[in-house]
């Protein structure tokens, strides 16, 4: 996508554990991108044309909930896009759904098929107002609105899964047995905590982490390369798993990859 049609938002204080940030994007160009999966969910809002994805051979919905993928996809529309994203923390969706981050699994999920209302009516607003920023302050009203009426939150084990996360974000290497521990839960306990409110199981999620480290240290070391130790630092066992890992999310090698786009690191870049 073109980076200058893009518009990022900064979430108020009070949700800034929650929502890592919003953006809109709008174009009268036909869009064809490739993107990888960032670890990250999502809510979007398609004011006009939604995107196609020929992975899923789905066309997304006006109002869609984009669950955690372990695969890289096609984006596709004719023109005339103009969407608002927001993107999750890894672990923070279903605070607002109120259902298992599980459900959205490799899935782009019409929101009017989960028979939220209030989520509905959101959607309509935001569909009949012309101001985006407005718009983004609408959805900002609605999450404030869900956190407050969750107040038992902590009992789904949020925090723990948040410990976990941070975990992983900082060393990729981290065994699950090793993350249930530090989170003081049974392996089955924590696997079955970090499933529903992640949407993938830990093992799965830890491999998303580190190719998203080592994109974001190939964004970083653009003209100084050494693989190995992108490798080593991506947390992966050595160069050969690096490549087989990073080919099999991507569907390119790391050189190659460099060949034909500038790596662009979704999960450890903030752009607001």
């Amino acid at each position: 996508m073109v980076q200058e049609n893009f518009k990022f938002y900064k979430p108020c204080e009070l949700l800034r554990s929650y929502v890592r940030y919003y953006w809109v994007f709008k174009s009268k160009q036909a869009l064809d991108t490739y993107t990888f999966p960032i670890g990250c969910p999502q809510i979007i809002f398609h004011k006009q044309n939604p995107l196609y994805i020929p992975e899923l051979d789905t066309t997304q919905s006006k109002l869609t909930i984009s669950g955690q993928v372990n695969f890289s996809s096609h984006l596709y529309a004719d023109g005339n896009i103009e969407m608002i994203v927001v993107v999750f923390f890894p672990h923070t969706m279903n605070m607002f759904l109120n259902l298992p981050a599980s459900l959205f699994y490799n899935q782009e999920i019409s929101g009017y098929d989960i028979e939220d209302r209030e989520l509905n009516e959101l959607a309509e607003r935001i569909f009949e107002c012309a101001d985006n920023c407005l718009c983004v302050n609408m959805i900002e009203k609605w999450l404030l609105e869900r956190l407050a009426g969750n107040i038992d939150h902590t009992d789904y084990g949020i925090r723990r899964i948040h410990v976990a996360i941070k975990q992983i974000c900082m060393y990729p290497q981290n065994s699950v047995m090793r993350l249930s521990s530090i989170c003081c839960l049974s392996k089955k306990q924590f696997e079955r905590d970090f499933n529903s409110l992640v949407g993938m199981n830990p093992k799965e999620y830890i491999r998303i982490v580190r190719f998203q480290k080592a994109l974001a240290l190939l964004q970083l070391k653009q003209h100084d390369i050494n693989h190995t130790q992108i490798a080593y630092a991506s947390g992966y066992a050595d160069q050969s798993h690096y490549i087989r890992e990073f080919k099999r999310i991507s569907g390119y090698t790391p050189k190659s990859l460099l060949k034909i786009s500038e790596p662009y690191s979704d999960l450890f870049t903030i752009p607001v």
